[in-house]
């Protein structure tokens, strides 16, 4: 057989990518299929393809390649030679694919391909160590997306046999030693073995001495062995590592100038490295250097790219951390909308979201102690449960989780007293110290503020196993935060002040000499200007003038008189605790005249009474304290002193954090008050105010007006001038009734309720401007309108929910949002604007009736007026509210569903949940999730505005308060498909339309079936026993603590199914209950066909029961009735750890007993459900 070989003529020497693609395509061209060197055309014509994609990053070249690599493997099936090369050349360009668009197809066939040549490249072959270091970086890709650590450590196999064939010397040593160290440190990650760690940086530095400057990849050995000296750093806190790490990151970084593809990622890395230096030694520069490098970084991350979320997130912290060094809040606001930012790109699912979560919360919680703002803290709260949820146990950052929600639970329980919130701060604090033994560099935090919960819960209830446990677990604390440790002296502070509250308790000696002595010792850990030195001059003083009471040394009180004027010194006019610190030390020298009496002493207590009097309220208890001591004082200017007694207690009023004030009383003495007219009317305004909207337009000059300006016309106008002159002759008891009176009607406004459309008038529009002035088209019209009706009832304000609010403030529509029940509660009248009811109109129909905000619009003011399109009064009404009007009420009744007494007396909380989700059921709003943000003010509830979130998850949120805080199940009376944040919960507010579940009138079946006989009183009064002690309902941590009457499901039979409907008919039979037949629209799951698998149960809440605690013939009897009669089961499937969820809840379930005798089997118990 001839055979033809081909010539081919010379390559130029020199040829740019699109040339020798051209060239080599040309060879191809010249080499038929079938013909002898195709094989070698299609491999050197692949190679050239992928040499341009490296240059141009064109996929299509990487495609085209990939398929004559391929093309080519198929002519080379028995030449070894040539199969190992396209073999190695293809799972070449496969893994520049996968890197390139992620299809791990691509990825899976390179590994197969990569051990293919691996085989054909026997040990000996001069290419074998490139094909064992390219099977190895596959290897730790595929490790990468699946994490199975067989892949890692056959890659690092793979990578030292590659290294041992490429001795010193030889030109592909350094990258085997890079690649080594980056699957060494990898492994590292994972599995926390030193000396993988140690061993990557042992390689990293041999690779960079081989990468000398000029290397083209000196940079990123330069960078990987800085990432791994600070994961040393990490490990063992050795600064120098972490400063190698930065130089090494700077010299990266110089070499990735503007445009090149590691910038970003080396800027990002030193920014973390640098904040990382800023914890240690608490360089600010470092700091102030870690915030220019990560907004660097940011600019180059664009939308989209991968790791945008994570460089979000480290700026977001860096200026929470320069926040805590200067409080700027303008660092604080930027990292909480970068924490956002960066939530948004980890959604659920996402390895980073519980980081995510925790730290937003962090910086909420630190906005909330700045600003008060108590959507933050909701907020804070809410995302720490979504972060502790993602934190499941043995996750290392459970702890700081756990600590971390309890502070925001406890910061709650200061803003609300609710104990439930201290209880689970305290129980959160306990979990997280178990999971801080000792030696944990956190468990001296979780101690001290556990410690600090369970003080707060003593002062609450008074158990005294709370205060030991206080002053034990403070003890702890003490000794782990050694002389020099920053936080020791709130440490000595808050010990101190546990042991006071124990002397108080217990009157030991012993407890107050050792609190004094702590106190001491936290004021000189407290120079001048640190923020909590005042705190700790007054409980010294107040420690020290308690001492004197108990012992009568002198020096205690003149050393509390001595820290009393330093106190105030540190409390200048205008400080909030002013008038607290001068009342003390009046009481001080008072006790010190007593002592020794000097009429200087007892002057300047007078002088400082007064001065408190004046900073205080009248009506305020702190203020009735204030005026008794002052009325003392001034007798005892005229009588001899008497004995200082403790009050009794309806004068124990605390003024400040101390003990109960110690009031000095002498008989006889004169009524002397001090009156400062023009103070308490700016106090009565500022009052007013704060109940008040922040923005109302006046009504006489259009002019939108903020709170300043709303104070400057009041103080400008006549009432004002006519209240002084009034003051000035009245009886001073009736000042402050006439104040009141005068400016509760000057600031009286009214509210706009409407429909809104097309072109609304928004703050912007307005501020700055007169509405007179506006255009009349659209919704300028419709504002004019109103301010116009407002204006002629009689008002000098008006608010709508279009101009008055700031939109573009997420905090002040938070704020709006939480106030607004409250505004149209305290509005003197709410005019209601239906666009589509005509002059001589029914508005039974109208768009209003259908929209969620209108309802707590209808339902929260006092007086409403309802006006048609061309505003003219309803139905021509003449009366001041329509909600006298007898027919209107009717009207009223008929459209909403709403009963008479709810319209007309309405009161916002938490009695007929149920009814109250009803009258929301059939409305909409824009925003999904509004509809249940428009019912926090019906349900009197405080929760944050999450706008962007599911309304699946707003609803959840909104019933597990309404649960939390009222035990109240019927909420859990609905029909429809089930929430993905509760099973317990509807997916949608419609599913709440149906009427809840009761029997027919006069309808007592269970009774005459029960035939109820006294023999059953014995058995039905245990049954009620047990029933009484069952705890209410509670929702924590997404879980719901059930109180249930439950019955076993024995069996589950599937009677039938329409595959059109398509509709499953089962047939169910549990203990107790008479057989029940549901149908569902999807099958059962299979595991709920097991036997044990279900449960049917009745929900239980005490109210159920009769009012009287015992049980009488009449109470048994309706008892037992009320056991008997049908009621609505919910169907639960049992899952692992004892948990339950609730399933088929698309259908209405209605479950019987059998008899008598099953009711007073039932068994009672409460389940965890999910």
């Amino acid at each position: 057989m001839s055979h033809t070989y081909i010539v081919y003529p010379p390559a130029p020497r020199y040829m740019v990518p699109w040339d020798d693609v051209s060239y080599k395509r040309t060879i191809l061209e010249s080499c038929p299929p079938g013909s002898n060197g195709r094989d070698s055309a299609l491999f050197n014509l692949a190679l050239a393809l992928r040499h341009r994609f490296k240059e141009e990053e064109n996929v299509g070249d990487l495609d085209e390649a990939i398929t004559l690599h391929r093309d080519a493997l198929q002519l080379r099936r028995s030449r070894r030679s040539g199969r190992s090369s396209s073999l190695h050349s293809l799972a070449l360009c496969l893994s520049q694919r996968y890197n390139s668009q992620g299809a791990v197809a691509d990825l899976e066939e390179a590994v197969t391909l990569g051990r293919a040549a691996l085989e054909l490249r026997l040990p000996g072959h001069p290419r074998r160590a490139v094909t064992l270091y390219n099977l190895g970086c596959d290897l730790r890709k595929r490790f990468k997306k699946y994490a199975r650590m067989y892949d890692l450590d056959e890659a690092i196999e793979l990578h030292r046999a590659a290294l041992e064939l490429c001795p010193s010397g030889h030109r592909d040593r350094p990258s085997s030693l890079h690649e080594l160290a980056f699957d060494l440190s990898e492994r590292y990650d994972s599995q926390g073995a030193v000396a993988d760690l140690e061993e990557a940086v042992a390689f990293g530095r041999a690779a960079l001495e081989l990468r000398l400057p000029g290397h083209p990849d000196r940079a990123v050995s330069l960078y990987i062995l800085a990432c791994d000296l600070r994961k040393r750093f990490k490990k063992y806190a050795r600064m120098y590592d972490l400063d190698e790490a930065i130089e090494l990151h700077r010299a990266a970084l110089e070499l990735c100038p503007s445009g090149h593809r590691d910038r970003s990622s080396s800027l990002y890395s030193l920014a973390l490295c640098l904040s990382e230096r800023y914890d240690s030694q608490g360089a600010v520069a470092d700091l102030e250097e870690a915030v220019t490098l990560g907004r660097a970084a940011l600019q180059l991350y664009l939308p989209g790219h991968p790791d945008r979320a994570v460089s979000l997130y480290n700026l977001g912290c860096d200026l929470r951390k320069r926040f805590e060094k200067y409080a700027r809040m303008y660092d604080l606001d930027e990292a909480i909308e970068l924490h956002r930012a960066a939530l948004e790109l980890c959604p659920s699912g996402h390895r980073d979201r519980s980081s995510s979560l925790y730290s937003l919360a962090l910086c909420l919680s630190e906005r909330y102690d700045s600003q008060g703002a108590v959507a933050d803290l909701e907020e804070a709260v809410t995302l720490g449960r979504a972060a502790l949820e993602l934190y499941s146990p043995g996750h290392p950052d459970r702890s700081a989780t756990l600590y971390n929600l309890a502070c925001g639970l406890r910061k709650r329980f200061e803003k609300y007293a609710r104990m439930y919130d201290l209880d689970e701060a305290i129980e959160l604090h306990r979990a997280a110290l178990e999971l801080c033994p000792s030696g944990h560099p956190y468990r001296s935090l979780s101690l001290h503020e556990l410690a600090l919960c369970l003080s707060e819960r003593y002062d609450s209830q008074g158990t005294v196993t709370d205060l030991e446990e206080a002053v034990t677990l403070g003890r702890a604390a003490l000794e782990l935060y050694l002389p020099g440790h920053p936080d020791r002296s709130a440490t000595l502070y808050y010990l101190a002040c546990d042991l006071g509250k124990r002397f108080r308790k217990y009157a030991r000696v012993n407890d107050m000499d050792e609190a004094i002595e702590l106190h001491r010792a936290a004021l000189e850990l407290r120079p001048s200007g640190h923020p909590y030195r005042p705190s700790s001059l007054h409980e010294l003083a107040l420690c020290l003038s308690e001492r004197y009471d108990s012992q009568g040394a002198v020096a205690d009180l003149g050393e509390s008189v001595t820290l009393g004027r330093a106190l105030l010194d540190l409390c200048p006019t205008g400080h909030p605790d002013r008038a607290s610190c001068l009342h003390d030390l009046a009481q001080s020298l008072a006790k010190h005249f007593c002592h020794q009496p000097m009429a200087a002493d007892l002057d300047e207590a007078i002088a400082l009474e007064q001065e408190a009097l004046q900073l205080l309220t009248p009506g305020d208890p702190t203020y009735d304290v204030s005026r008794r001591c002052f009325m003392t004082y001034l007798q005892m200017k005229t009588n001899p002193p008497i004995a200082i007694r403790p009050p009794t207690p309806p004068e124990a009023v605390v003024m400040s954090s101390g003990a109960p004030e110690v009031v000095i009383t002498s008989p006889g003495a004169p009524e002397v008050t001090h009156f400062d007219v023009n103070q308490v009317i700016r106090g009565a305004v500022s009052e007013a105010l704060k109940t008040m909207p922040t923005r109302l337009l006046h009504t006489h000059t259009g002019v939108l007006c903020n709170q300043d300006a709303q104070r400057s016309h009041f103080m400008d106008s006549q009432q004002y001038s006519q209240l002084l002159s009034s003051c000035s002759r009245c009886a001073p008891d009736r000042r402050t009734e006439l104040i009141h009176t005068t400016i509760s009607g000057y600031f009286q406004f009214v509210t706009f309720s409407h429909r809104w459309g097309a072109g609304e008038p928004l703050l912007r529009d307005v501020e700055g401007r007169s509405i007179g002035d506006m255009s009349s088209e659209r919704g300028f019209g419709k504002l004019k309108a109103f301010c116009d009706r407002a204006r002629q009832q009689g008002y000098l304000w008006a608010w709508s929910d279009t101009c008055c609010i700031d939109k573009d403030s997420s905090a002040e529509l938070q704020e709006a949002i939480g106030s607004m029940f409250a505004w149209y509660r305290r509005s003197a009248l709410t005019i209601v604007y239906l666009h589509d009811v005509a002059r001589t109109g029914s508005f039974r129909n109208s768009e209003w009736f259908t929209r969620g905000w209108t309802l707590q619009e209808l339902l929260a003011p006092k007086t409403v007026l309802f006006y048609t399109q061309d505003w003219s009064l309803y139905k021509n009404h003449v009366g001041s509210n329509h909600k006298a009007n007898v027919n209107v009420i009717e009207e009223l009744k008929w459209a909403t569903g709403i009963e008479r007494r709810f319209l007309t007396e309405f009161s916002p909380g938490m009695d007929d949940a149920r009814s109250r989700l009803q009258w929301a059921s059939s409305r909409r709003t824009t925003r999904p999730e509004d509809i249940s943000y428009s019912l926090f003010g019906i349900f009197a509830l405080h929760l944050p505005v999450l706008y962007g979130e599911s309304a699946e998850n707003a609803l959840g949120r909104l019933l597990a308060e309404i649960i939390s805080l009222s035990g109240d199940i019927s909420i859990l009376d609905w029909v429809g498909e089930a929430s993905q944040f509760h099973s317990c919960f509807p997916a949608y507010i419609t599913s709440y339309r149906r009427l809840p579940f009761t029997l027919s009138p006069g309808t007592d079946e269970g009774s005459m079936r029960m035939g109820w006989r006294p023999l059953l009183s014995t058995a039905l009064r245990k049954l009620h026993r047990s029933l009484t002690e069952l705890p209410l309902p509670q929702f924590i941590n997404r879980r719901l603590s059930l109180p249930s009457i439950t019955h076993p499901v024995t069996a589950v039979q599937l009677q039938g199914e329409d595959s059109r409907a398509p509709s499953y008919s089962y047939k169910i039979r549990a203990s107790g209950l008479r057989p029940l037949e549901i149908t569902l629209p999807s099958k059962l799951e299979d595991a709920a066909m097991k036997q044990g698998a279900l449960q049917l149960v009745r929900p239980w809440h005490s109210k159920l029961l009769s009012p009287s605690a015992e049980l009488d013939a009449t109470s048994e009897k309706r008892l037992l009735s009320t056991l008997g009669a049908p009621f609505h089961a919910l169907l639960l499937i049992r899952l692992p750890h004892n948990e339950y969820r609730r399933i088929a809840s698309s259908t209405l379930i209605v479950a019987e007993t059998v008899d008598s005798s099953t009711v007073l089997r039932s068994k009672v118990t409460t389940l965890n459900v999910v």
